[in-house]
């Protein structure tokens, strides 16, 4: 067994935007409507436990996370569902292969089209603890079993899923099926074990992680071979602007043992993703909880790959709520009282959870709606906002 070891490193901040921040473009923009449905074995209905049914439906609702599917198409992920353990029972965990129809400057219908979903499951019982599903021969996991909230897929073609009720990672294989038991963060030297409100394994014992504070964010290395998951808030005890980093060896699937922190900018402000960005780079995204003309910090940064250079700083390269947007096309399908359309472009969504690198110095977002959050529009439930970002001088 491999010695357990600590590194604890600060990622300092550059408070000022640099020059690729602040000439941010709208490139491209598509919209998956607040009520959108996709076809499952059972309804998903908050408050309700899962009643199987011909021709249901479950809402597919805003994403947490997106991965690149090949050919324009893309895996975006839901996260638990309708906000907690709870209330989201019946609310299955998926991810959606999707198709955007851009909107740019030329052309496009800016519409999404939801084209298949792939079911996370459990048949092998691998999960060594009751689920939603228990008795079931499929064994559908459901958001009162997890709250996934990253994913990233492997080179072998398998999922890990970066989790907050624990928090775990959760690997699945190309079908949705659960792998291995569910991985917790080990007792690290020098640490506490860390627990959510919702662990399992909690036993009476008190948490010291809040609630949806788990792996928000979850980077995996170019190389494939190394994941780096995020909390998304603070451990109890520790500096409230620090955020634990993690290390997990994806062939030998453990944690190895290594930290480090990230410390936030920003007071009361979250990580909320992390993806590699060429060989040694990592994008991490930062948001507060504001909506709407109260949304002030949706960023994203570049860091160095842990190890990979001795002094990691943060380097800021978007700002979300002042994005150039010259041509309009933010414009298309305005509605009454739509906030931050035109020029500058605002995303002023509360739970700006997914970014991915495109080529050519490009980057795509999407926001999680909550099933109404009401951030583009104070009277109406938020869409599914995609946006392809030009961002120059990033490398």
């Amino acid at each position: 067994m491999k010695r357990l070891l600590t590194a604890t490193l600060a990622l300092t901040a550059i408070l000022a935007p640099t020059a690729s921040a602040q000439n941010v473009k709208l490139e491209a923009r598509a919209i998956l409507p607040a009520d959108a449905a996709f076809p499952a074995p059972f309804a998903g209905v908050i408050n309700t436990d899962p009643v199987p049914a011909p021709g249901a439906t479950q809402p597919v609702g805003g994403f947490s996370a997106l991965l690149d599917a090949g050919n324009g198409d893309f895996w975006a992920m839901p996260d638990n569902g309708f906000g907690n353990k709870a209330n989201s029972r019946s609310f299955i965990l998926r991810l959606y292969k999707v198709k955007p129809n851009w909107r740019t400057e030329w052309s496009g219908k800016g519409t999404v089209n939801v084209k298949s979903a792939i079911t996370l499951s459990d048949p092998d019982e691998k999960v060594p603890f009751p689920i939603v599903n228990e008795n079931t021969e499929e064994r559908i996991l459901t958001g009162g079993d997890f709250d996934i909230e990253s994913v990233r897929q492997a080179p072998d073609g398998t999922f890990y899923f970066g989790e907050e009720f624990g928090p775990f990672i959760v690997h699945v294989d190309a079908t949705g099926k659960v792998l291995d038991a569910p991985i917790g963060i080990p007792k690290i030297a020098g640490q506490k074990p860390v627990r959510s409100p919702d662990n399992p394994y909690l036993f009476g014992r008190a948490n010291n992680l809040g609630g949806s504070s788990g792996f928000e964010a979850m980077a995996l290395s170019f190389d494939g071979k190394t994941l780096y998951p995020i909390l998304e808030g603070a451990v109890i005890g520790d500096d409230p602007l620090v955020r634990r980093v993690y290390e997990f060896d994806v062939k030998d699937r453990h944690y190895t043992g290594r930290t480090w922190t990230y410390r936030m900018t920003q007071p009361t402000t979250f990580v909320s993703d992390a993806v590699a960005f060429g060989r040694d780079q990592i994008i991490v995204t930062e948001r507060d909880n504001g909506q709407g003309a109260t949304a002030l910090w949706k960023k994203a940064f570049v860091i160095d790959v842990p190890d990979r250079r001795p002094n990691l700083a943060k380097r800021e390269i978007v700002d979300l709520i002042d994005v150039k947007d010259k041509e309009g096309i933010s414009l298309f399908g305005a509605r009454p009282g739509d906030f931050g359309l035109g020029n500058p472009f605002k995303f002023p969504y509360s739970t700006v959870e997914a970014v991915l690198p495109l080529s050519n110095n490009e980057l795509a977002f999407v926001n999680d709606t909550n099933f109404g959050s009401t951030g583009r529009n104070a009277n109406l439930p938020d869409y599914s906002d995609f946006i392809i970002l030009k961002v120059p001088g990033i490398k």
